[in-house]
């Protein structure tokens, strides 16, 4: 530990010291509880403990001022965290899970492999974060019993389904697209402003009529017959919203289902983007990526809506 490190123990330790009931009669600092989550009790040497790694950063600050604010922040935030796994420790007993010492090994060995470390290299790294192997462990364990108790208790709550992973895929794919210089050319059915509803109806039929028969090939022909033509390199604002966006979702040669406009109505073909479409990968190269990251702030999300549940059934009493 850095003597910068002991320097802010002591010092966040005496402000701790200064919560505390008066202490013996020569001034030394007497072990004490610093929160009861139902009937278990946290220690004040508990907190100070998983605040030595973090003490540093804290000291870090340029005044004396911040430093005092900073480690009562920090002793705040990490005596909440400590009730949110006493809170678990809990509920792992009720629902009878537990962390085995093969889960343990099996865990270390892949963390090892992952950073291709040697077991040696690894500890060594671990000591120099300023844990022992014995807290690194113990961190460990709570952590593993900690995603046991969430996966057995919440992920029956999350449901991402294929169309879900596909629609976000087609968000990203359009907000990447719309950052693009695109060309595009329209064939235009004008929609008279006089027009009543039933020929409104009408020009709407036979738009997607001629869509049905259009490709990149014969698109000219139909711009000829009905009205439009290339619209040249434009940028995300040059088009009204509706136009851009059933542009946004096409790839070069595609053309767009019949968009109603201000004054008619528009078929769009994608002619090409500033970089190619291939630049954005398919679906099917992002689709496990995308469940993924999906899945974690879903199961992110159940975990909190879990903790404030647990906090809301327990008897928490602060004496920080």
């Amino acid at each position: 530990m850095s003597q910068r490190t002991l320097c802010a123990f002591a010092l966040g330790f005496s402000i701790l010291a200064g919560f505390a009931p008066s202490a013996k009669a020569q001034g030394e600092v007497v072990e004490r509880v610093v929160a009861v989550v139902n009937e278990e009790a946290i220690f004040l040497s508990d907190l100070r403990r998983r605040s030595i790694p973090l003490l540093d950063q804290v000291m870090g600050a340029p005044s004396a001022e911040e430093r005092m604010a900073g480690l009562r922040q920090l002793y705040t935030e990490m005596l909440e965290r400590l009730i949110d796994e006493e809170l678990i420790k809990q509920a792992a007993r009720r629902m009878q899970v537990r962390v085995t010492n093969a889960d343990i090994r099996r865990t270390l060995q892949n963390v090892i492999q992952q950073n291709n470390l040697t077991e040696e290299e690894f500890w060594q790294a671990v000591s120099q974060q300023g844990y022992t192997e014995a807290q690194y462990r113990s961190d460990l364990r709570r952590q593993l019993l900690r995603l046991k108790v969430i996966n057995t208790r919440v992920r029956g709550r999350v449901n991402i389904t294929e169309e879900d992973v596909r629609r976000e895929y087609d968000n990203r794919t359009r907000e990447v697209n719309r950052q693009l210089r695109f060309r595009t050319s329209h064939v235009f059915l004008e929609v008279p402003a006089s027009a009543t509803a039933t020929e409104v109806a009408e020009i709407r039929a036979r738009a997607a009529a001629l869509r049905q028969g259009l490709s990149a090939d014969n698109f000219e022909d139909a711009v000829d017959e009905y009205g439009g033509g290339e619209l040249g390199w434009l940028r995300e604002g040059d088009l009204p919203g509706e136009l851009e966006e059933a542009l946004a979702g096409l790839r070069a040669g595609e053309i767009s289902e019949p968009v109603q406009g201000h004054s008619g109505i528009h078929i769009l073909l994608l002619h090409e983007r500033e970089r190619g479409s291939s630049d954005v990968p398919s679906y099917e190269q992002m689709r496990e990526p995308i469940y993924q990251e999906m899945l974690g702030r879903a199961m992110q999300r159940q975990e909190q809506l879990f903790l404030e549940e647990l906090r809301r059934r327990a008897l928490i009493r602060r004496q920080l």
